[in-house]
């Protein structure tokens, strides 16, 4: 049991979840609109390099681990060479591919690397993590349905923020962010699993930038980035 000195009081228990505010809602929705008309245009690879930066950016942020130039640099060397994997036609196999070789690189440059082992181990996990999810976000260029999946995604950070704003309780703004990001999608020619999808991943990655009293920063990396990096994979689901 826990007591306190004399003459002090403690301190009340803070949430460990400060949701990203209006302001990264609105920047993700940029992005998802620059995904989308990069996507028509036929060039999508630009708008996903910008997506991985921010999520290599804001993945490290979010751990407490800044600047760390290195790992978020091999992070998002990760997701360029997964996209170029893509492009040269390797599809899903050469993104997987990619994937492998930065995870077994990974793991050889932390391995030799001269520090604590504790230390070791989390720098390991953040970097891994990172690098996968980067990599990741090369599935937007595997997928036909950008476009809808970026609109579902925009429309549901935009909805779960506002209620944020407005006070209402946590479930009734993810339960707003659903509704309309899918409804969003199914407006844009969607099927009902991609645009429930798309929304899911953007609620969870939206969540996930919240966790652990992120600094303005984080939301304007993490918090913009994760709803589209989370949501990118689960296109293969659809």
């Amino acid at each position: 049991m826990t007591t306190t000195a004399p003459g002090t009081t403690s301190a009340p228990a803070r949430s460990p979840i400060i949701e990203p505010g209006l302001t990264p809602a609105l920047l993700t929705g940029v992005l998802a609109a620059l995904l989308a008309a990069a996507s028509w245009l036929g060039v999508p690879v630009l708008a996903v390099a910008v997506l991985q930066v921010l999520t290599a950016a804001g993945w490290f942020r979010l751990h407490g681990m800044w600047p760390a130039r290195q790992g978020i640099a091999l992070a998002a060397l990760t997701g360029f060479a997964a996209d170029a994997a893509v492009l040269a036609g390797g599809g899903a196999a050469g993104l997987l591919g990619a994937l492998g070789a930065a995870t077994v690189l990974v793991l050889v440059l932390q391995t030799l690397r001269p520090t604590d082992p504790a230390e070791r181990f989390y720098a390991l996990t953040v970097l891994g993590s990172g690098a996968g999810l980067a990599g990741l976000c090369g599935a937007l260029l595997l997928s036909d349905s950008v476009p809808a999946a970026a609109a579902a995604v925009a429309a549901a950070v935009l909805a779960a923020s506002a209620a944020t704003a407005l006070r209402l309780p946590a479930a009734a703004g993810s339960a707003a962010g659903l509704l309309l990001g899918t409804a969003t999608a199914l407006l844009t020619g969607a099927s009902p699993l991609l645009a429930a999808l798309a929304a899911v991943g953007a609620l969870i990655g939206r969540r996930v930038a919240s966790y652990d009293f992120p600094s303005r920063f984080v939301h304007l990396t993490a918090g913009v980035a994760l709803p589209l990096a989370v949501a990118a994979p689960l296109l293969w689901l659809r």
